[in-house]
């Protein structure tokens, strides 16, 4: 999804349409949606008073829509936990189209190495992103304990990328129009937190002994 196309088509709606992506992509089972990606085009576009939430207005509010993409991307969240709670096993062992098997694998096996952390490093890993949520719900993690991590995972995940397209958007006005090589910064911070925690693993791993 382009975001320059969306912001064609939708107009004023194109900042709707971002925080109902950023909830689908962050737990009801879509981890192809590029939430990252929007997070960013939605700071540049702020920059450069390109968006707006009524016909014929102009510019959108900072805070106001940290705020609002942040409480989009914790609802995602609880959303996902939920669907997981209530279906369970069922869903965790069904192997579909999407929901592939082996993702919640993959994600179970992040969730138990990191533990509550993974609820914050896992919002800046595509996939990690969406099915770490129903992994909590599915293994009955405390509710309480789910939401302040989701929370707190949230809130970095928006200011981080939001901020970082609001900043260079402001430093660089002519750079909403080429997104698509900003898209590579967004590529490379989603996988610094992923290359750190490794490198800690690897670092942790106690060394094979010679038989």
């Amino acid at each position: 999804m382009d975001p320059n196309w969306l912001l064609a088509h939708f107009g004023h709606e194109f900042f709707w349409v971002c925080l109902l992506i950023v909830f689908v992509e962050c737990g009801v089972f879509f981890p192809f949606l590029p939430g990252d990606t929007l997070l960013f085009a939605m700071g540049l576009f702020i920059a450069s008073d390109k968006i707006s939430v009524v016909p014929g207005g102009k510019g959108v509010d900072l805070i106001a829509a940290l705020a609002m993409l942040t409480a989009a991307g914790f609802l995602g969240n609880v959303a996902g936990y939920e669907i997981g709670h209530y279906i369970g096993p069922p869903l965790y062992e069904r192997n579909g189209r999407i929901l592939k098997k082996k993702y919640f694998d993959q994600t179970s096996e992040f969730f138990e190495r990191h533990g509550d952390k993974a609820l914050v490093i896992g919002r800046f890993v595509p996939f990690v992103r969406t099915f770490i949520t129903i992994v909590a719900g599915v293994t009955r993690m405390d509710r309480r304990r789910f939401f302040v991590w989701s929370f707190v995972g949230a809130t970095l995940w928006v200011l981080a990328i939001t901020l970082l397209g609001y900043f260079l958007g402001s430093a660089f006005p002519t750079l909403g129009d080429n997104i698509d090589k900003a898209i590579y910064v967004i590529v490379v911070l989603t996988l610094l937190p992923i290359a750190y925690e490794w490198r800690k693993h690897r670092r942790q791993k106690p060394a094979k002994t010679p038989s």
